[in-house]
C-alpha cells in the first residue's frame, strides 16, 4: 500500500530547507551565536563534543546529520580531530559551513532520503535537527543511522521531551517562556514557520546510545 502521507511529510521537510534559506544568517553569526540567551549559547556544545570524544578518541569518523552552517557543533568536532562529514537540507547552510569549517565535509541533503554505505561512522550527532523531521520519518530514519554506524558506534542526538508535531510561527531561537522576538523574516506568510515534529516547544534532553 502506498504510503498517502508521503507528499505531506516531503512538503513539511521542505518547508524546513527553505525557512533556514531564509534565516541562516540571522539564525547563527558565523562564530555559531545567536541573539538568545545563554541557553543558546555554544557552551553547551563544547560539552556535548567533550563527552564525545571520551567515548570514542578523534579522528574518529563522525557524521553530522543537520550540521547546519558548520557552528558551533562541527567546527567543535574538527577541531577536536575528528574526521566529520556535515549533512544539512538547506543549501545556504552548506555554503556558509564549507567557508567556515574548511576542515569538514559537507553534503546537501534531506537526511530522510539520504543513502549511504554501511557501517561508514563510529558516531552520528544530530543537534536540534531531528525535531524538523516528521515522526514517521524519524521512525523511519533511526534503522538507518543505525546502518551507518559501526558496531558499537554512539548517537548523541537531541530529542523531544514529549510527542508533538506541528507547524507554527517562529520567533527567532529562544524557548518558550522567554519573550519572542519579532519574526525577521517570512517562507510562509505572513510570518516565519517551522515545521517542529516530534517534541516539546523547548527540548532539552541529549541522549547517548551504544549500539
Amino acid at each position: 500500500m502506498a504510503d498517502a502521507n508521503r507528499d505531506t511529510r516531503a512538503s513539511q521537510r521542505d518547508l524546513v530547507r527553505r525557512g533556514y534559506d531564509a534565516i541562516s544568517r540571522a539564525y547563527r553569526n558565523d562564530e555559531g551565536r545567536t541573539d538568545a540567551e545563554t541557553e543558546d549559547g555554544t557552551e553547551r556544545y563544547k560539552g556535548w563534543v567533550d563527552e564525545l570524544a571520551q567515548l570514542i578518541p578523534p579522528p574518529a569518523r563522525v557524521l553530522d546529520l543537520g550540521c547546519g552552517a558548520g557552528v558551533p557543533a562541527t567546527k567543535l568536532m574538527t577541531d577536536k580531530g575528528f574526521d566529520v562529514l556535515g549533512l544539512d537540507i538547506s543549501a545556504v547552510q552548506i555554503e556558509r559551513a564549507r567557508r567556515i569549517v574548511p576542515t569538514a565535509t559537507f553534503q546537501q541533503a534531506d537526511m530522510v532520503t539520504w543513502e549511504h554505505e554501511p557501517a561508514s561512522f563510529d558516531a552520528v550527532v544530530s543537534f536540534y535537527a531531528l525535531i524538523h523531521v516528521p515522526l514517521e520519518d524519524q521512525r523511519n530514519l533511526l534503522p538507518k543511522i543505525r546502518s551507518w554506524l559501526r558496531p558499537a558506534g554512539y548517537l548523541l542526538a537531541i530529542v523531544g521531551a514529549e510527542r508533538r508535531t506541528g507547524v507554527e510561527d517562529y520567533y527567532g531561537p529562544r524557548c518558550s517562556g522567554t519573550t519572542p522576538t519579532e519574526p525577521r523574516t517570512s517562507f510562509g506568510s505572513p510570518r516565519l514557520g517551522s515545521c517542529l515534529s516530534g517534541t516539546a516547544s523547548c527540548p532539552r534532553a541529549a541522549l547517548v546510545t551504544r549500539w
